[in-house]
Parts: C-alpha cells; sequence; structure tokens
C-alpha cells in the first residue's frame, strides 16, 4: 500500500497540470518564434514541361542509336552534366 501512495504523490493532479502548461507555453513559443515564409512558386523547367508526370525525373541518356547530329546538340547543351529539374530539352530526343 506504500508503493501505491507514493506513485500517487509523484503523478498527482499539480504536477500534471503543470507539467501540460509548461508544454502549451513551448509550443506556443515554438510556434510564435517560427518565420512563416511566403510559398515560393516554381516555374517549370523545359524538362519538367516536357514530362510533367514524372515529378523525380527522366533520364536524359539515350541507349539506342542515335544521329550524329544528336550527339553534337547533347554535347552543345551539356546533357552529361545536367540534373534534374535543369535538364535541356535538347538532351531528349525529338
Amino acid at each position: 500500500m506504500r508503493r501505491i501512495d507514493a506513485i500517487g504523490r509523484l503523478v498527482s493532479p499539480r504536477l500534471l497540470v503543470g507539467a501540460l502548461a509548461l508544454v502549451l507555453a513551448a509550443g506556443a513559443a515554438h510556434s510564435a518564434a517560427t518565420r512563416t515564409d511566403t510559398p515560393k512558386i516554381a516555374v517549370a523547367t523545359g524538362a519538367e514541361t516536357l514530362f510533367p508526370d514524372a515529378p523525380d525525373g527522366v533520364d536524359a541518356t539515350v541507349t539506342g542509336p542515335v544521329s550524329a547530329s544528336f550527339r553534337q546538340r547533347q554535347a552543345d547543351a551539356g546533357c552529361d552534366k545536367a540534373v534534374w529539374p535543369n535538364v535541356p530539352a535538347a538532351c531528349y530526343p525529338d
């Protein structure tokens, strides 16, 4: 019975209310200190416009046979160093 009384003293209503008040005060302080920036509207790049249903990107590496002019077009556009979503439309075949 002593053990139950000891636990009852540790978990008193005053202690619980005090802990709850601390948590609420900390949450209010955090939300007051958090800045809310206006969301930035992203402009779709050429690759995102070509492939709107591919949010994770589309590999611009062509594995099939292509013409020498297409390979030159890719080299001129810097396709080997392009990273999604900043992949030039010239990297993709027509």
